[in-house]
């Protein structure tokens, strides 16, 4: 048989390769800072676009989306090719995507400096954004799947079975987690509220660290590893049960993000079922990969390539036990709302990803410019560097995650709580600056690697179309020998994606449907109103600070979180919040029933000068309130979205919206004109100030569950 001539494309490669290095270290540069700002608050120097709440999500979606996403499509478009014996389907696809993903990496980046955000974790970007990430998304799928169409390899190698079932499942994620209604260009609400919106965001949000972050990742692993040690992958059976039952179970653990909250029960306990299930494909693909390296392991010793590869591997192992154990209720109860959960994704993160990404890297770099490393001391360098930084990142966190955790659940002999909040922030204050020097030494590490690839890239030749031949795929496919069931399969690439597509759908719509369709799933509750406009504004400056990053509004039925927060949460409180605002991690105190707690002077003050009214305190100040004014202009089309979400605002109150609005904030400037804190009633400050006193306020008699209030209820649909 004749062979066939072609050319791989190493172009598009080289650019994902460029763009993972300089999105890395933007990324991980701002996560750094960020770190250093929970140690010296003033870092944000007054500016409001690098304030810890604004430059937290710019840190997460650079190095998710920017930084691992611009390392998957550099190692799938490069393995891909290799796999199929054939060159990606288009190039100008490969252009579209490559181009287009930066330029969403970019205006995301730019709209979270200027505080546009949904205020969903890991699903910020609004929703012009969500549009072009669904089209570049398809650009590349199409790309994809025409060049597996077009192989001429008959069979279908592990690799290429995770990205398509990463393709499938994110496009499936984003499209469901993204339903908004927009307000303006960079303004919207998410379509879901309270308990639903709850759900569907830790059904995307933990599924986009599965997907996202953990399957593609898997597939450039089953490619890379087996390279660079030059062994076969350990067992393919393994990799084919690894495959499927992680597609399936993973999809339904979203849930174990929110257990103890006023997610239904039986959500609970179903995402926690899951995640228990986990370990075992999660450790059959981690020692797949290890037990490949069998025969290579002197080579261990020298070759920072493999070192890498390990690391990534065992961190990856260590994240995925440590996940299901987060997931058991006894233990969530202490890591909830903890640095535990911040360390639990940066052995993730760094370890796993960064040190994969890395691994190869540094395998990549040195073939597409058809030279050697310049540096293999440089490598292992940068390996140990990197490796005492994830130490010195996620043991301060372990640290501060059970002290804080122990310090919030003491009583006292006379049963009070023995530690006010703030005593638990200047505690562990030491070990947020431990963690930063762990960050320092990771970013040095990249930066380190970043020298040694520019001298190997400068001392090589860049093959932008490598030469290849191989015979082209037979017409007809005949299996030699017995066939096993899943060869089927393993040629047929739509018949994969579809099944993959049912595989991940499963678990997703028997999840989500109940909360949408069974109304006792969400009970409401009489004495909760939809929020006055002025709220509904001050609520929207809480989202563009990014206050949600660092507070909660969500109290757990504990003693020790009733005692210092309130009564616990309910369900019904919810139904109005577009989106929610439970919240991940506590570093500050939850607000849940904050409102009516203080005077609005103390709220004034302690947004101006945070340590006026809590010492020791290390959120920013935030000065700007004071200045900019809220835009009335945008209210009556406010209430006209939010009464297309369900809100029962009366029909034709727009008109009414603006004076109610202005009344409301004559009445808490005079409250501050009384303690001789003058300000201008139209200043975002008020409006923050009402949204706050208002949080929690109105069950705080423990009111019956009952029907949905309708605007047509006695005393209107506006009264606390």
């Amino acid at each position: 048989m004749s062979l066939e001539k072609f050319y791989y494309d190493n172009r598009t490669v080289k650019w994902f390769a460029y763009a993972t290095i300089f999105w890395g270290f933007i990324g991980m540069l701002a996560g750094l800072w960020a770190a250093l700002e929970l140690v010296v608050p003033g870092l944000n120097m007054g500016f409001a676009a690098v304030t810890f709440g604004r430059l937290r999500p710019i840190h997460t979606n650079a190095v998710i989306f920017a930084f691992v996403g611009n390392g998957i499509f550099m190692g799938v478009y490069y393995s891909l090719q290799r796999l199929c014996k054939t060159r990606m389907f288009s190039d100008l696809l490969s252009k579209i995507h490559f181009w287009g993903w930066q330029a969403i990496i970019a205006g995301g980046a730019l709209t979270l400096f200027l505080g546009y955000t949904t205020g969903k974790e890991y699903a910020e970007l609004e929703w012009p954004f969500d549009i072009a990430i669904t089209l570049i998304w398809l650009a590349f799928g199409a790309n994809m799947l025409g060049t597996i169409l077009h192989r001429r390899e008959t069979h279908l190698y592990v690799a290429i079975w995770f990205y398509i079932g990463t393709w499938v499942a994110i496009a499936m994620l984003h499209i469901i987690n993204s339903f908004e209604f927009p307000l303006s260009l960079f303004k919207s609400y998410s379509w879901y509220a309270g308990v639903q919106d709850a759900l569907v965001q830790w059904w995307y949000g933990h599924n986009a660290v599965a997907f996202f972050l953990t399957t593609p990742y898997l597939g450039l692993m089953y490619y890379f590893v087996p390279k660079a040690a030059n062994r076969p992958v350990y067992s393919y059976r393994w990799s084919i049960i690894h495959f499927w039952s992680l597609i399936f179970i993973y999809i339904w653990a979203g849930p174990h993000h929110l257990l103890y909250t006023a997610l239904p029960e039986w959500a609970q306990t179903l995402g926690t079922a899951f995640s228990i299930m986990l370990i075992a494909p999660s450790w059959g693909g981690m020692l797949n990969g290890l037990l490949t390296l069998r025969g290579a392991w002197d080579r261990v010793r020298e070759d920072a390539i493999l070192k890498f590869f390990v690391v990534a591997l065992t961190c990856y192992g260590m994240a995925t036990f440590e996940g299901p154990m987060l997931s058991l209720k006894n233990v969530n109860a202490i890591s909830h709302y903890t640095d535990w959960t911040i360390a639990h994704v940066h052995v993730g993160a760094l370890g796993w990803n960064g040190f994969l990404t890395f691994g190869i890297l540094y395998w990549l770099i040195p073939r597409l410019f058809n030279t050697s490393l310049y540096s293999r001391k440089w490598a292992n360098t940068h390996f140990w560097i990197g490796t005492l930084g994830i130490i010195f990142y996620v043991i301060p966190l372990y640290w501060a995650a059970f002290t804080q955790s122990m310090m919030w659940k003491q009583f006292t002999e006379e049963g009070q709580l023995k530690y006010q909040f703030m005593e638990t922030v200047t505690t562990i204050v030491p070990m947020y600056a431990l963690r930063a020097v762990g960050g320092l030494l990771y970013v040095s590490g990249l930066v380190l690697m970043v020298v040694n690839l520019r001298k190997t890239i400068r001392k090589g030749s860049f093959v932008a179309n490598e030469a290849a031949e191989a015979a082209p795929m037979p017409k007809v496919i005949t299996t030699h020998g017995k066939a096993h069931w899943h060869n089927w399969i393993e040629r047929r690439p739509i018949q994969l994606l579809v099944f993959s597509l049912v595989v991940v759908a499963i678990g997703g719509l028997l999840e989500l449907m109940p909360t949408f369709l069974v109304r006792s799933n969400i009970p409401t509750i009489s004495s909760v109103k939809p929020y006055t406009p002025l709220e509904l504004h001050g609520r929207d400056i809480y989202l563009r600070e990014g206050c949600y990053t660092c507070h909660s509004q969500m109290i757990r039925p504990f003693r020790d979180e009733v005692a210092r927060y309130g009564e616990y949460s309910k369900a019904g409180e919810f139904v109005y919040d577009h989106p929610f605002q439970w919240g991940s991690k506590r570093t500050g105190p939850d607000l849940a029933r904050i409102g009516g707690k203080y005077p609005d002077s103390w709220h004034y003050n302690h947004m101006l000068d945070p340590t006026s009214m809590s010492p020791g305190s290390i959120m920013p100040s935030y000065p700007w309130l004071f200045e900019d004014r809220v835009d009335k202009g945008k209210t009556p089309a406010m209430i006209n979205v939010m009464r297309k979400l369900g809100v029962p605002y009366p029909d034709g109150y727009e008109k009414q919206a603006i004076a109610d609005m202005d009344k409301q904030a004559q009445e808490i400037t005079a409250s501050l004109q009384k303690d001789k804190l003058p300000i201008k009633p139209d200043r975002e400050i008020v409006a923050l100030i009402a949204y706050l006193q208002r949080i929690g306020k109105d069950i705080k008699a423990t009111p019956k569950p009952a029907a949905a209030p309708t605007a047509t209820e006695p005393g209107g649909a506006f009264q606390d």
